[in-house]
């Protein structure tokens, strides 16, 4: 299993600086997948006082890809080759968690979904599917 630590690292050294931007961190990382969060603040706020819908499918994208390092027991190059973001709520509050986990893990393919929760309240505001390519 990947350390919190190392899983943290690897984000702060590999990815795009408008995803740390967002503050992203890496809260849980286990055979069943990854969780990270991400603060509410205006910078990531729209009309209304809502997390906009680009940094919610942004903090979904980057779960999943951190479920399959869980999956792949290590940081590997993975393609998103499509993903789909379900908006079911506005995301309102402190902070937005998003639980990633692999549903399917083929010799290329694999398929993630991941639901992402507004606290304080736990209220589920999105959910997402993603399918990731690896390369060989």
């Amino acid at each position: 299993m990947i350390a919190l630590e190392t899983a943290q690292d690897f984000l702060k050294d590999n990815f795009a600086q408008w995803i740390l931007d967002m503050g992203i961190e890496v809260s849980e990382m286990s055979d069943a997948g990854a969780t990270l969060d991400i603060p509410i603040t205006p910078h990531i706020e729209r009309v209304g006082g809502i997390v906009c819908g680009q940094a919610l499918s942004a903090l979904a994208d980057t779960a999943m890809v951190f479920a399959c390092f869980s999956a792949l027991d290590g940081f590997k190059p993975v393609a998103t080759t499509n993903l789909e973001t379900r908006f079911l709520s506005g995301a309102k509050g402190e902070r937005v968690a998003c639980k990633a986990r692999v549903i399917k893990q083929g010799r290329s393919l694999l398929f993630c979904e991941a639901t992402l929760t507004a606290f304080p309240g736990a209220r589920t505001v999105a959910s997402a599917s993603a399918t990731f390519f690896l390369p060989s």
